[in-house]
């Protein structure tokens, strides 16, 4: 069998303290992809090179950075050069935007990493968080590992995390056998 991944999505109900610490970390992502963006544009008109910039020198120059998920930003660093990488082998797609505090859509994905994300029963361990209530709508497998999670606010204002599971594709036809976690 072969590993693929897999996602599900499910509501997640934070208190304020949770929602604080959410919008910090969605904010810091975005002002760290912007001027990020921003140092990578002016160091290639000035030097005619790729810079190589990571998110722990900007720790120093912004500390309240330090308050978010380390994970969180490492991810906004990734998604840039992913975006570079793709502007210059497919020019048509346009070069990186700088994200918008008004766009609709706001999130955020960090990674699971020496247990620093735990899914129990109806609740999810966040990194630098408390354990968040959760509602679960349907059984994870046995076997599956969690890889990320993206967590996001609709317009609505009601919050989701995306979470993506490593597993085994089941090409034999049978159904895999699941339970809640932490049961």
């Amino acid at each position: 069998m072969r590993k693929i991944n897999r996602a599900v999505k499910i509501r997640i109900y934070p208190n304020k303290e949770q929602i604080t610490q959410i919008e910090k970390t969605i904010g810091c992502s975005r002002f760290l992809y912007n001027r990020m963006l921003a140092d990578k544009i002016r160091y290639y008109q000035e030097e005619k090179k790729m810079l190589k910039n990571t998110p722990a020198g900007y720790k120093k120059e912004y500390p309240w950075l330090k308050e978010v998920d380390s994970l969180a930003l490492a991810n906004v660093q990734l998604n840039l050069e992913g975006a570079f990488r793709k502007f210059f082998r497919e020019p048509g797609v346009g070069f990186p935007h700088y994200k918008s505090k008004k766009h609709w859509r706001k999130s955020y994905t960090t990674n699971m990493v020496n247990g620093n994300i735990c899914l129990q029963d109806r609740f999810l361990k966040l990194p630098k968080m408390q354990p968040i209530k959760i509602k679960l709508h349907r059984m994870i497998p046995e076997g599956w590992k969690l890889k990320s999670v993206t967590v996001s606010r609709k317009p609505s204002g009601k919050y989701f995390v995306s979470l993506l599971f490593d597993c085994e594709n089941q090409n034999s036809g049978e159904k895999a056998g699941g339970k809640i976690p932490g049961d």
